[in-house]
């Protein structure tokens, strides 16, 4: 995997505690091309590779990349495996508009939007300029304003369509930078994570992927991804998902 970036990559997740997150950081700690992966969380190991980083506390995203640019440099590959659409609790997808409120959607936007970009802002200066590098998003398919016929959800889509905005506008500016780098979205399916648990219900037979095999699908498809495709969101399939 991974064999368009090269060897001697240098590789941060951020959410590597969750379920994507932490399947991805295993794949990585495989593989003889990543000679260093930075794992950060908000409760991270022992490690050294561990960092502790908030995406709703911008001083801990800031702190944790200053911490890699002393350590390594530069990061060849960036991933945010993180995202929110329910606590177990009063925050829940919504149903109906009589249903929305304002404290569910501003946590949606803070974890799902606001989080990526700062994450991104302290992060992409540390991508490669002279090979290929990506920083990439979870994002989701029901962000997609062309692709909604349901409606519903009403956070979640739009924190999520906030997110794809965010970064077609990141990879605009990052290409003047690092013409070789890539800034993306990823839809990874329906994981069984506890993210997925109460709607698992409504999942076709063979559509609910282990996170081994989602992470396994999206690093296939980032090495697929070439400049051109830098501002797009894609799903595990490679697949473009529409704006």
């Amino acid at each position: 995997m991974l064999k368009s970036f090269g060897s001697g990559l240098n590789v941060a997740v951020a959410g590597a505690t969750g379920g994507i997150g932490a399947a991805l950081c295993a794949r990585f700690a495989e593989m003889p091309s990543v000679d260093r992966l930075f794992t950060l969380s908000r409760d991270p190991g022992p490690e050294a590779r561990d960092l502790y980083l908030d995406l709703t506390d911008e001083a801990s995203i800031a702190a944790a990349g200053d911490t890699i640019r002393s350590r390594a440099g530069t990061l060849h590959l960036v991933i945010a495996a993180t995202g929110t659409l329910h606590d177990g609790g009063d925050f829940q997808p919504e149903k109906s508009w009589r249903a929305l409120d304002p404290e569910n959607l501003a946590h949606a936007f803070r974890v799902n939007a606001t989080g990526p970009a700062l994450f991104a802002k302290h992060f992409l200066p540390l991508l490669a300029r002279d090979r290929k590098a990506a920083f990439a998003a979870l994002s989701a398919r029901v962000g997609s304003i062309s692709d909604n016929a349901l409606g519903g959800w009403y956070a979640y889509r739009a924190s999520k369509a906030a997110l794809n905005m965010l970064i077609r506008s990141l990879s605009i500016e990052l290409a003047r930078r690092s013409p070789q780098a890539l800034c993306v979205g990823l839809h990874p399916g329906t994981v069984d994570t506890p993210l997925s648990v109460p709607f698992r219900g409504a999942v076709p037979d063979g559509q609910l992927f282990s996170p081994d095999h989602a992470a396994v699908c999206l690093l296939d498809v980032l090495d697929g991804l070439s400049p051109l495709d830098t501002g797009g969101v894609f799903d595990w399939a490679g697949q473009s998902v529409p704006a």
